[in-house]
């Protein structure tokens, strides 16, 4: 499975960026597939994944409300609208998906791309 995570930049605080993350050597709509963030000597924060048993977007208590995310599947893409950021938000974005399609928990993330950097300044 490869992950091309992109959208990441320098914005102000109360700004909004799009991620992208383009996807390939996976059956695309049979895995859940999500967004998290993680910044060094951090641990992973899930934001939002899509549940392949009834396509719903599930939002982590944090995410709800300011984050968006959408799935193209003729492009095998997904993306995050994440809205009224916050310097506190910057971290590195990444996309991934479990190793297996069975996997229940939707914010399960075993295989992801190189990120993408995201800079909130206040």
């Amino acid at each position: 499975a490869q992950f091309v995570e992109s959208g990441g930049g320098l914005v102000q605080a109360g700004g909004s960026l799009r991620l992208s993350c383009r996807t390939s050597g996976f059956t695309f709509e049979d895995y859940p597939i999500g967004w998290f963030r993680q910044a060094p000597r951090k641990g992973r924060e899930g934001l939002a994944c899509i549940n392949r048993k009834d396509n719903s977007t599930l939002y982590s208590e944090f995410a709800k409300g300011r984050f968006t995310m959408s799935s193209d599947n003729a492009k095998k893409t997904v993306y995050l609208q994440m809205n009224s950021l916050k310097p506190e938000d910057t971290d590195v974005y990444y996309c991934g998906v479990p190793n297996t399609v069975t996997t229940t928990n939707c914010f399960t993330y075993d295989r992801w791309g190189q990120g993408t950097q995201a800079t909130v300044s206040s």
